[in-house]
């Protein structure tokens, strides 16, 4: 066997490997996430200031049409590359972010990025910067906001390109203690390898 017949067998059954990896990790993840979710974000997402940050923003947002919704999500993927983000700045500098931001230090790199969303899937807080701001057309919104009070989505299992990671997504829906409804989700960003 040639030298170059032999690097090309080890590449190839490295990268089995890592696929393999891949795909046990996607199946391993879910039962562990659900504990974290059940466990720990329950307990962020009861604290009043979540919700009453939430319950805020949805009364601003009662009017918006779904081309302000566009107009609003435009305004801010122009804005993650430009060196003036007045509208992404506004939201990383709330008091919601601060805390979700403090929630993602704790973790001690479990957790990558926490985002939460209104009832439009519109961001209301969040420990990084988002590539969009509008959530409502994507699945972490769609199948916890819209699926009821004890809805828990978990993504499938993704090799992060930057920190050479596997992660996945929780979602989840978040209620108003006093009303029992659904007025927002969260996201989080979990670290698979460190799960």
């Amino acid at each position: 066997m040639s030298k170059t017949s032999l690097l090309k067998g080890i590449l190839a059954g490295a990268a089995v490997s890592v696929f393999a990896s891949a795909a046990l990790a996607s199946d391993e993840h879910v039962a562990p996430m659900t504990e974290f979710a059940n466990s720990t974000v329950k307990n962020w997402i009861a604290d009043s200031m979540v919700v009453d940050a939430i319950k805020a923003q949805n009364e601003r947002h009662a009017g918006l049409s779904q081309a302000d919704i566009d107009k609003m999500d435009k305004d801010w993927r122009a804005q993650t590359d430009a060196s003036s983000r007045p509208m992404i700045d506004a939201v990383l500098s709330n008091a919601l972010s601060a805390y979700l931001n403090k929630q993602k230090e704790s973790m001690q790199g479990l957790v990558t990025e926490i985002f939460v969303m209104d009832n439009r899937g519109l961001n209301v807080g969040q420990s990084d910067v988002t590539s969009d701001y509008w959530q409502g057309d994507e699945a972490k919104w769609q199948k916890t906001y819209s699926a009821g009070p004890n809805a828990i989505f978990i993504d499938e299992v993704e090799m992060d390109e930057s920190t050479q990671t596997f992660q996945s997504q929780l979602s989840m829906s978040i209620i108003d203690p006093a009303s029992g409804e659904v007025v927002g989700a969260i996201t989080i960003g979990v670290n698979v390898d460190a799960l």
